[in-house]
């Protein structure tokens, strides 16, 4: 896979061209066209007999329906960067970018049922389409077939190399449902009171786990040090938060030819009633009335688009979303410190910086 000079013009053309080639790698693990020979090598050889239309009406057709519909396959990039900074070779690795992004995908899927979304990427939800079994497990599917990855190619690593990706994997997964069930629990307007460093734990598992174990597994698969693997993974976590914070922001910033162009809602957060660090500093700030009134728009999940307005009104009227652009700007800062005395000075390791930069900065 080959990776395109990372300056700031270039990067959406980047992710574009890089996208394409993600996805030739998915088809090795997920193919279009189900084969006995995938068969076998992802389930093993059947005992009695694989029926191949459940298989492609279950499996393959709802996942490609949502794989086919975009998305900015930001973290395999960031995988091959942080292997290009710690002097590896990109063609030894490059089949483990389905590891963060397909987990990726199946979250969002899963999301989107306990979320009981409506559209994602222009389009109906899976569950809306294929039904809710089907889409559930659908996306658990995506979070243990990206193991295939580490089996095809376990020859070519040592057994002490292949367990500490595996724990590695392991962990991250646990962090991940860890950070859902958490924002679950907010979101159903179940407590009022949540502390920033809860919030930003909350996002650390829910968003910046993949992002933390691309990182990880780059390390790990040339052998490097734990040191340089914990302060590479709290980077690319904080890359996570920081792009997660910035989510948010679009959220409720994002123009109108924008949400039409990339197929967003206004202040879905909103209606999901979401306590995003925006909102946290909103009601810190406000008085009585405007916090009540937020809370109550919040807990309601409403639909309606005046209320919506409103709410965004007030997070804006006490700097809600100046104060998170801070926050995501300073996390970034402090996390590069730390991996920036680790990782040997190179044209890659610019590219990294640069990449890192803009997932924070970006305006899709």
């Amino acid at each position: 896979m080959s990776l395109i000079k990372l300056k700031k013009g270039e990067i959406v053309e980047c992710l574009e061209k890089n996208r394409a080639e993600t996805d030739k790698i998915i088809e090795k693990y997920l193919p279009k066209k189900v084969t006995k020979q995938w068969l076998e090598f992802t389930f093993g050889k059947p005992r009695y007999a694989y029926n191949k239309k459940a298989v492609e009406e279950g499996l393959i057709k709802p996942l490609w329906n949502f794989l086919d519909r975009g998305g900015k396959r930001w973290r395999p990039i960031l995988f091959l960067l942080i292997t290009k900074a710690i002097g590896g070779n990109i063609n030894n690795v490059k089949e483990f970018i389905v590891i963060p992004e397909l987990i990726h995908e199946g979250s969002i899927i899963v999301d989107d049922v306990e979320d009981q979304g409506e559209l994602r990427r222009k389009k109906p939800c899976l569950h809306r389409i294929f039904g809710v079994d089907t889409a559930l497990n659908a996306g658990n599917f995506m979070y243990f077939l990206p193991l295939l990855a580490i089996k095809r190619n376990k020859k070519r690593f040592k057994p002490e190399t292949l367990v500490r990706a595996y724990e590695t994997y392991g962990q991250e997964m646990i962090n991940l449902h860890l950070g859902q069930s958490t924002d679950i629990y907010w979101h159903q307007g179940r407590t009022e009171k949540i502390s920033e460093k809860e919030y930003l734990q909350m996002c650390a598992f829910k968003t910046g786990c993949l992002s933390r174990m691309a990182a990880k597994l780059a390390v790990i698969f040339h052998n490097g040090s734990q040191e340089l693997a914990d302060a590479v993974g709290r980077m690319a976590e904080a890359v996570g938060v920081a792009f997660q914070i910035q989510d948010d922001i679009l959220d409720i910033t994002l123009s109108g030819a924008e949400r039409k162009k990339f197929g967003k809602a206004v202040g879905n957060d909103i209606n999901e009633g979401k306590r995003t660090l925006m909102v946290m500093y909103a009601l810190e700030k406000a008085n009585a009335r405007d916090k009540k009134r937020l809370l109550t728009i919040l807990n309601k999940h409403t639909d309606k688009m005046g209320e919506k307005k409103e709410a965004i009104g007030i997070i804006e009227k006490y700097g809600g979303i100046k104060y998170a652009q801070k926050v995501a700007q300073r996390i970034i800062k402090d996390a590069w410190g730390d991996a920036d005395k680790l990782l040997p000075e190179s044209k890659a390791k610019k590219e990294l910086n640069e990449f890192v930069n803009y997932l924070i900065e970006r305006q899709i």
